[in-house]
């Protein structure tokens, strides 16, 4: 993972993780108006339109700058495509963050979010010195822990029951990882 402050970015072997651009937003669009992404997802709406997009990318430098939360677009080092999302939150209080991820459906299986995940991990720990970082999943989608247990995170507890999605109550699954 290389970081480059200046232009607010972060490099790893195969992928460029960048602030989010307005020109973006349809491919943002196009990524998550898909119910496979929404039912994963506690925040996402559906169907996802382009005011939803540009809404969501609107605050992302300001965050980024008052250390407030740094959102990236994951995107391929050699061609430019977007592939999702990955962010981090900073609770300052408690110096940690919330890492959460998506990534398009037509690019699961690629080891995207894993790579992006370790790189937003390291980023947390060596550029922002947080102590712990934390994430968490729905039950319902068991592929988001498998990526958490591959960047070290170990399973902290689970919450039963915690959310309604879709009209039907989903257990939440807590991991997080602590920087020695």
């Amino acid at each position: 993972m290389a970081y480059v402050p200046e232009k607010l970015l972060i490099t790893t072997e195969r992928l460029v993780l960048r602030l989010f651009q307005t020109s973006d937003a349809e491919t943002v669009v196009k990524l998550c108006n898909n119910y496979n992404i929404y039912k994963s997802t506690m925040y996402l709406p559906f169907p996802y339109r382009l005011d939803d997009a540009l809404s969501w990318i609107e605050f992302h430098y300001d965050n980024f700058i008052e250390d407030f939360s740094y959102e990236f677009a994951v995107t391929d080092k050699e061609t430019g495509d977007l592939y999702g999302a990955i962010g981090l939150s900073n609770k300052k209080d408690f110096n940690q963050g919330e890492l959460a991820y998506w990534i398009g459906e037509q690019y699961w299986g690629k080891g995207y979010a894993t790579e992006a995940a370790q790189a937003i991990v390291q980023f947390a720990f060596e550029e922002k010195k947080q102590h712990k970082v934390f994430a968490r999943y729905f039950s319902s989608n068991p592929a988001s822990g498998k990526v958490m247990e591959k960047i070290g995170m170990k399973q902290e507890g689970i919450l039963k029951d915690h959310v309604i999605k879709d009209g039907k109550y989903e257990d939440i699954v807590y991991y997080g990882i602590i920087n020695d």
